[in-house]
């Protein structure tokens, strides 16, 4: 069967993902290992070239973000969040807050991500920390599969994104869901619609965030 670019399930993604990552355990959430990307500009430039893609996302998936750090963490120390729930990580990247959940006793969880690099992305590093859980590759903003909670790291970085969230999230809260957010402070977190659970000084990459540490919080939206 030929490979097509764009083809999530393709084993090229998958060596691609092994052949720029190693395998690191995120500073703020070390009971799990991630394939993980060293050099941000460099993976940026190799991943568009390897799609020869105009507009292709940024590698996401590639890094351990502050906000998911925060998220992942928060669901570890607080595993009744998640526990015997069926659980959303939305805007996955590398995984981490799925295999969090999944590991904090989550019923079932799906990570889902717009990138298809995700897909490899995620099984290997679910694969690396002996879970197992579902992948979507897509936009499933505005959709609703009963979801019990929905998690989200780092997702309030631009406007038009943080403009389309803002009412899912709202309506997901609203009819009973448990939306948790991580965010570092981004422009863009409407914190008029949340409740903070938890504030982590999170260790990040320098070349992402001109930062080494982010102050992080976790938080729970409002129904």
């Amino acid at each position: 069967m030929t490979e097509t670019p764009l083809d999530p399930d393709s084993d090229r993604y998958r060596r691609f993902v092994l052949a720029n990552t190693t395998l690191q355990a995120p500073p703020h959430v070390p009971e799990i290992k991630l394939h993980l990307a060293d050099e941000a500009h460099d993976l940026w430039l190799r991943t568009e070239a390897e799609l020869t893609t105009i507009g292709l996302p940024p590698p996401f998936w590639a890094f351990a973000w502050a906000g998911g750090q925060g998220v992942a963490r928060y669901v570890l120390d607080h595993r009744a969040t998640v526990a015997n729930r069926d659980v959303l990580d939305f805007a996955s990247g590398s995984g981490l807050v799925g295999i969090a959940a999944v590991m904090a006793g989550a019923t079932r969880v799906t990570a889902c991500d717009i990138d298809p690099f995700a897909r490899p992305a995620i099984t290997l590093n679910a694969d690396e920390n002996h879970v197992s859980l579902s992948i979507e590759i897509g936009d499933l903003i505005d959709s609703d599969a009963a979801w019990d909670v929905v998690l989200a790291g780092d997702v309030f970085y631009e406007a038009p994104l943080a403009e389309r969230l803002i009412p899912w999230f709202t309506a997901l809260a609203n009819r009973g869901a448990s939306v948790i957010v991580g965010d570092p402070g981004r422009s863009y977190l409407p914190k008029n619609l949340l409740e903070p659970l938890a504030v982590y000084s999170v260790p990040v990459t320098r070349i992402l965030e001109d930062a080494e540490v982010k102050q992080t919080t976790v938080w729970r939206w409002r129904g």
